[in-house]
This record gives structure tokens, C-alpha cells and sequence, in this order.
């Protein structure tokens, strides 16, 4: 990127190429004197809320980079190993390392299947990902329509997967080691019930798997459920990238922050999207989060490089959309805290809402790669300001 007289350039490397960083990286690009790196380690940008569609067949989830990411950003296909805070340098499984004067942390989130529960690494399949959502929408291929299949998770994620291949045809249970839908108002759950209900998904609460085989899921009473293929959508990690860097990072392994999203160890490093801790207290990990943290973190090295005080976090929810099928969705409402009310829309309505939305998430990192700064995001929600007293140092698995 041109630079104006003779000054050195600032080089920020972005770390991780999802929503957060990828719209971190074009807003960046504010400044002319600022040489962007963007790390990722696939050259295809990954429409995660898609994921579901992708393994059911009834949509892609890849785009390329090339129609998202602003001139004179560089994309390095390659995984960072480490962040050397002494050095100045993001550290890359090629071998490489990458110099900065700024890193933005934006490594997102992974699938977490528990290694405590026997088989279900070996036997069940995860959609966080791209590669195992590949591997998964193969073996769906292969299985006949009326192969047992079971979704593990009543969250957002498990209801969308299992609403999107019973919607194709597929014999599906949902299991839900608490309830179904946690996260939604009671009418909201109800209405999501229903409308599985009526489709033929098997919805079973308050029960545990406790094993995973090759043909079927064994539960915590001992019942034992046949499953020709099994899904794994409860609960999600981050990298440990954070951990193996020796920064402070949460139980779970997000990077702890002050409310500008600083990391708590150095000024240097700013964190963004699924793998951010702000004072200990992440927001929720989400689509609709993580451009506005992007934008944030960029917004904070800006600051940073002109010697102005970065502001502090400032991000309102309005709620949760979740599809059910390509045809019904549901949009719950929720006060600016993320705080769930009585109040959702559903069906065609809520489907062409979600459908929406999911464009637009795209739609606002183009515009920001045509004109850098202008994202935009809804405002006035609360934060904590709990301090980070409970931060602690996870090491590297």
C-alpha cells in the first residue's frame, strides 16, 4: 500500500480471516501508512453461519478472498504457531515469521467435541469447521435418506443442522443435555419445538450421551439409541494460539482484554471476535458480533499508531435469528444486553430475515474493502467493567 513522504509503513498482521479479522483488515486500510497481513490458514473465506446449509447440500459456504479483501492487503495462507511478544513476530507452521508492530488476534472459535466421552472423537462429526463439514456432507451423501441420524446439542447450531436435514428428508433426533434452545425465550423454545415437532425431528431433553459408537449413541442411563451417523454441535473452543504465546487467556483459552479489546499482557496485541475476552467477560460468540469487534480492534490500532486513547466497547445486541429449513426461521428479540424477551417473528418472515442477514455479514466486509470505516453497528449496550482479576495463564495442550 503506498505510504505518504518517506515514513515506515506500521505493519499490523491480522490473525484469522473469519468475519472479525476480515473486516478488521479492511477497515485498517483508513490509514495509507498501515501494511496489512492477513494470516488464514485456507485461501477461501468461510461463510460459517452457512455450514449447516453446506453439509445438508442446499447451499456453498465458501467465498473467495478476492472479492472481499481491500487493495494491498496481503493474504498468507498459513497457520500461526505463536505470537514471540519480545521479537515482534507471528511465528507460522511454514516456518516463517511474520514482523509487526500491531497484531490483531481474530482466530475465531473451533468445534469442541470432549475427548471425555468415549468414541465421540473417533466416531461423531463436527460442521465448525469447513473441513469436517466437507467430510461430514460426504458421508450424508453416501448414507441412505432413511439412516438414524443424531444431533448432539440443543443450541442454536444443533437446531438449524437438524432442522435443515430433516428438511431433506433425513430421520433425525435431536438430543439436548438440558434444554432445547437454552438461550431463547420460552415462547421463542415453543415455537421452535413445534415446528420440529411437526417435521419429524425426535427432540430428546435433559439427556446426556455418554458414548459414541460407529452405529449408534449410548446415554447416561445406559439406553442405547442407533445412529448411523452422528453430530456433534454442543459446545465450541478457540485455538490455543493465545496459551502457546504465554498470554493471559480465559478457562476456555480467549485472549484476555481491557474493554478496547487490548490485551491485558501487551499493548501491541488487540483481539477481536469469538476468541476475545473482554475484562473476563466475553460477549456472546456470534456472526452478529464479530464485524463490529473487528472494526473495534482495528479502530483501537489506529488509535494506537496516532498516540490517541482508543475507546472502550460499545456494542448493543437486538437478538437471535435461527433458521429451521429454507423456508421458516426464527427471530427472537432481545433487549440490548442480549437479554432474551417474549417477543419473536417466525416463519417466511423470519426465514427471509435470517436469509438477510446472512448476506449482509458478507455484504458489510465488501463495503468496507471499497470504503474503508464504514462499518456501522448498533450501540448503548452494557458491559460489566468487571477488572480481569480472574485472568490466568492456560498452557498449550
Amino acid at each position: 500500500m503506498p505510504t505518504p513522504g518517506n515514513h515506515t509503513p506500521n505493519k499490523v498482521v491480522v490473525i484469522g480471516g473469519g468475519y472479525a479479522g476480515t473486516l478488521a483488515a479492511n477497515h485498517l486500510r483508513m490509514r495509507a501508512d498501515v501494511d496489512i497481513a492477513l494470516v488464514n490458514p485456507r485461501p477461501t473465506f468461510v461463510e460459517r453461519i452457512r455450514l449447516h446449509q453446506f453439509v445438508a447440500g442446499t447451499g456453498e459456504a465458501a467465498v473467495d478472498y478476492g472479492t472481499l479483501l481491500g487493495e494491498g492487503i496481503r493474504l498468507v495462507v498459513d497457520s500461526a504457531t505463536r505470537i514471540d511478544s519480545a521479537a515482534r513476530t507471528v511465528r507460522l507452521a511454514s516456518g516463517r515469521a511474520l514482523d509487526y508492530d500491531y497484531v490483531i488476534y481474530a482466530v475465531g472459535s473451533t468445534g469442541a467435541i470432549p475427548s471425555s466421552v468415549p468414541g465421540a472423537a473417533e466416531f461423531a462429526f463436527d460442521i465448525a469447521e469447513l473441513e469436517s463439514a466437507q467430510r461430514l456432507r460426504a458421508r450424508l451423501a453416501e448414507s441412505p435418506l432413511d439412516a438414524p441420524v443424531t444431533v448432539v446439542g440443543g443450541g442454536l447450531t444443533g437446531i438449524e443442522t437438524a432442522a435443515e436435514l430433516t428438511e431433506q428428508g433425513h430421520r433425525v433426533t435431536l438430543v439436548c443435555g438440558r434444554t432445547l434452545a437454552p438461550s431463547l425465550s420460552a415462547p421463542g423454545r415453543g415455537s421452535v419445538a413445534r415446528w420440529l415437532s411437526r417435521h419429524g425431528v425426535a427432540v430428546l431433553e435433559g439427556v446426556v450421551v455418554s458414548e459414541v459408537r460407529p452405529d449408534a449413541v449410548v446415554f447416561a442411563d445406559g439406553a442405547v439409541r442407533a445412529s448411523a451417523l452422528t453430530i456433534w454441535t454442543g459446545g465450541f473452543g478457540v485455538p490455543a494460539l493465545a496459551a502457546a504465546s504465554g498470554l493471559c487467556t480465559d478457562a476456555l483459552g480467549r485472549l484476555i482484554t481491557d474493554e478496547t479489546l487490548t490485551s491485558v499482557d501487551d499493548d501491541r496485541i488487540v483481539a477481536a471476535g469469538d476468541a476475545a475476552a473482554p475484562s473476563g467477560q466475553p460477549l456472546r460468540m456470534s456472526c452478529y458480533a464479530a464485524g463490529p469487534l473487528g472494526a473495534q480492534a482495528a479502530d483501537t490500532v489506529l488509535s494506537r499508531i496516532a498516540g490517541t486513547d482508543p475507546e472502550v466497547i460499545n456494542l448493543a445486541f437486538s437478538g437471535a435469528c435461527v433458521s429451521l429449513g429454507r423456508r421458516g426461521a426464527l427471530r427472537q428479540l432481545a433487549r440490548k444486553d442480549d437479554t432474551a424477551v417474549n417477543i419473536y417473528v417466525s416463519g417466511r418472515v423470519a426465514a427471509a430475515y435470517k436469509e438477510m442477514a446472512c448476506k449482509l455479514a458478507v455484504w458489510r466486509i465488501r463495503r468496507e474493502a471499497r470504503k474503508p470505516g464504514s462499518a456501522v453497528w448498533l450501540k448503548g449496550g452494557k458491559r460489566p467493567g468487571q477488572p480481569a482479576s480472574d485472568a490466568r495463564v492456560v498452557p498449550a495442550p
